[in-house]
């Protein structure tokens, strides 16, 4: 559950002392501005530990600090295709060593997950007009004149680079 709002020293301690005086959880809250559930939950907090005040919560703290979430943020924003190990070696050039499931939690929170990238032709305008142009011209050819075109096998083979699919990071 996400963290919420605290309540300053002064409700707190205001609202014990209007519990003591025998007042009931929805006056406390309609006097106060606060809503019942949360006037309830701190006085049942007073009747076990005696004391109002906001103990330390468990977990560990967050070691990447709001700066460094900026820096990831603007990373991805600016180059939706880069991976975690590189926002992982960034961090580490700045002084923080994190792992990329910290780094996968930290985009998460700020509202972007990870999506194949789109498999889309490499045609620009220029491209798709000279083909259009071509079966234009082409249109009225007699049979023979095809059987004397020679085809060839458009297959595509990457020798230096990856073959797979490729992540960017998106928007939920």
């Amino acid at each position: 559950m996400a963290k919420t709002r605290e309540l300053c020293k002064d409700i707190r301690d205001t609202t014990v002392d209007l519990h003591k005086a025998g007042m009931g959880y929805r006056t406390i809250g309609k006097q106060l501005g606060e809503k019942a559930a949360t006037v309830g939950t701190l006085i049942r907090k007073w009747k076990k530990f005696k004391m109002t005040v906001n103990l330390p919560r468990s977990g560990a703290p967050c070691k990447i600090s709001t700066c460094g979430a900026s820096m990831i943020m603007r990373k991805v924003r600016d180059q939706p295709r880069t991976t975690r190990q590189d926002l992982v070696n960034d961090l580490k050039r700045a002084g923080t060593t994190v792992s990329k499931k910290t780094i996968s939690n930290t985009i998460g929170r700020h509202g972007l997950k990870s999506c194949s990238a789109r498999k889309v032709p490499l045609l620009n305008p220029a491209h798709v007009q000279a083909c259009l142009k071509f079966a234009n011209d082409h249109l009225d050819d007699p049979e023979e004149e095809w059987e004397k075109v020679m085809w060839s096998e458009e297959t595509k083979i990457e020798l230096y680079c990856l073959n797979s699919t490729r992540c960017v990071w998106r928007k939920k």
